[in-house]
């Protein structure tokens, strides 16, 4: 029974009940549950009932819809987050129209991160609250700096490198954060592309043999039902080209009651399957947000985080320390650290591409090798990644090479 219904969740963005539609149910007969007060969810439920270790252990019973409350009672507007967060009248009216131009969404797990709410500067609250700063367009920034519209082929699928593509499943995130690359699918009148969207996508990916690996990206691709995303795995499972399947996903980051036993029995099912997710602070990583990776890694899923270098948030050698050393703890591997891409409202958020290069030097060889993630800048006009990182090699010799070491020492190599 629980399969059937979650098929049908009707998740809307409007205020009122979480309505569960049941496929065996004559007519539209639906089983709603009361909407919970944004104090109780934030102060209780989301501090200790949905993410007590009972409830959130691999194959525990009871877990039931509650990432769903959690979505459904998510803070969507600054008169609301006002509540928690001391605005004045002519900040909070700014704050409104940059709302109107790029929407907000934060779950009140996220919120509760936040040390203090009057702090202008937390690492957490600048990731997730909007800020004046969006509404300044810098010289270069576009609102698809990646061209990833133009590099589609077929609706909802990006195809960049010869051997692997991007599909995308939704629009929708548990979480707006102000860095995000495709503030272009945030639109209030956007929908998600439908199934036959989708399969147009995989007859393409089946019509191109050369393509052995798909990205399951979004928005969060763990949005979607637990029944429509086991769908769409199956579905790309099936092709015989394909090797491996990718899901990128803040969800254990900002919700992890996702992570719940219905999503962990289906993504168990798929061996070839990889997931990344996204922490960008140390304040990130939790009891509950560490216990959402410890399941989908006893699921055989290796979980790996790309990280986006942003200012004020992580730009400092200590910073990415912190951060890679307690990943390392948790299993989860420091995979990239991207520069922030050049897309519109997010200028506040870049550095200099020679901080990122800096902070890696400062991470190499004083602290594990495990512990450094490859410096990545995404090309613009869908030039690709290009890896960037200190350079050790100082030049080549016809007996070897003359090379610096992590403490700036220079020394010849004979090879």
């Amino acid at each position: 029974m629980e399969k059937s219904r979650e098929c049908f969740l009707s998740v809307d963005d409007e205020p009122g009940s979480i309505c569960v539609k049941n496929n065996r149910s004559e007519g539209n007969l639906f089983e709603c549950t009361p909407r919970a007060s944004f104090i109780s969810d934030f102060t209780s439920e989301s501090r200790a009932t949905d993410h007590s270790s009972a409830s959130c252990q691999l194959g525990s019973s009871g877990s039931g819809l509650k990432w769903i409350t959690q979505y459904k009672n998510s803070i969507k507007n600054i008169e609301d987050l006002s509540k928690f967060m001391p605005f004045a009248d002519d900040e909070k009216n700014k704050l409104k129209q940059v709302e109107e131009i790029y929407p907000m969404r934060i779950t009140n797990y996220y919120l509760s991160l936040i040390k203090d709410f009057s702090d202008g500067n937390d690492p957490v609250r600048k990731q997730c609250v909007p800020s004046f700063d969006e509404l300044t367009q810098g010289s270069n920034e576009e609102i698809d700096p990646l061209t990833e519209v133009a590099m589609s082929p077929v609706p909802c699928l990006v195809h960049r490198y010869p051997d692997r593509v991007l599909l995308i499943v939704t629009g929708r995130c548990f979480m707006y954060c102000r860095h995000c690359t495709r503030k272009r699918l945030w639109g209030k009148d956007k929908v998600d592309p439908s199934l036959d969207d989708i399969k147009a996508a995989l007859d393409y990916i089946k019509a191109n043999k050369q393509i052995r690996e798909v990205i399951i990206s979004g928005g969060d691709p763990l949005i979607l039902s637990t029944e429509r995303l086991d769908y769409i795995l199956s579905l790309v499972a099936s092709i015989d080209n394909i090797e491996v399947i990718r899901i990128g996903s803040r969800a254990p980051v900002v919700i992890p009651q996702r992570v719940d036993r219905n999503l962990c029995v289906i993504l168990k099912k798929y061996s070839n399957l990889w997931i990344n997710v996204q922490f960008n602070h140390v304040n990130e990583i939790t009891k509950e947000s560490a216990d959402a990776c410890a399941k989908l890694i006893r699921c055989g899923i290796p979980v790996s985080n790309q990280s986006v270098l942003l200012k004020g948030v992580n730009d400092s050698p200590q910073s990415m320390i912190k951060l890679c050393r307690k990943l390392q703890s948790i299993r989860v591997r420091p995979y990239y650290l991207f520069q922030c891409d050049q897309v519109v409202g997010t200028n506040h958020f870049r550095t200099p591409v020679s901080r990122g290069i800096e902070i890696i030097k400062e991470m190499r060889g004083y602290t594990s090798g495990m512990c450094v993630p490859t410096f990545i800048v995404d090309g613009v006009k869908g030039k690709g990644k290009v890896p960037l990182q200190p350079n050790y090699l100082v030049s080549l010799t016809p007996r070897g090479a003359v090379l610096r070491s992590y403490t700036d020492e220079v020394f010849e190599y004979k090879s």
